[in-house]
């Protein structure tokens, strides 16, 4: 009997990606970007949630409702985070 998700090949290479990822942070951290270390972090965080949704969570093979259900709350904190940012910005 085949399995229907994917084989555990593709779960070790997510997780390999993942802990690059990781590394990828906190290397980046060391590196002085100025206000960019955010926006930098934010974008590797945002990659490395991505893959846990799609991969671990099994969101890729999902229906349309279940993607607006979950694409709901990031559109919020998308708002939260720009509405921070440009505060913090032009304080």
């Amino acid at each position: 009997m085949k399995a229907h998700g994917p084989g555990n090949i593709v779960y070790i290479a997510v997780w390999a990606a993942l802990i690059v990822l990781t590394a990828v942070t906190v290397a980046v951290s060391y590196v002085h970007l100025g206000m960019m270390n955010v926006v930098v972090a934010l974008l590797i965080a945002s990659v490395k949630a991505s893959l846990v949704a799609l991969f671990f969570m099994h969101l890729r093979r999902e229906s349309r409702l279940v993607w607006g259900f979950a694409l709901t709350p990031v559109f919020f904190l998308v708002l939260i985070i720009a509405g921070t940012l440009s505060d913090t910005l032009f304080r």
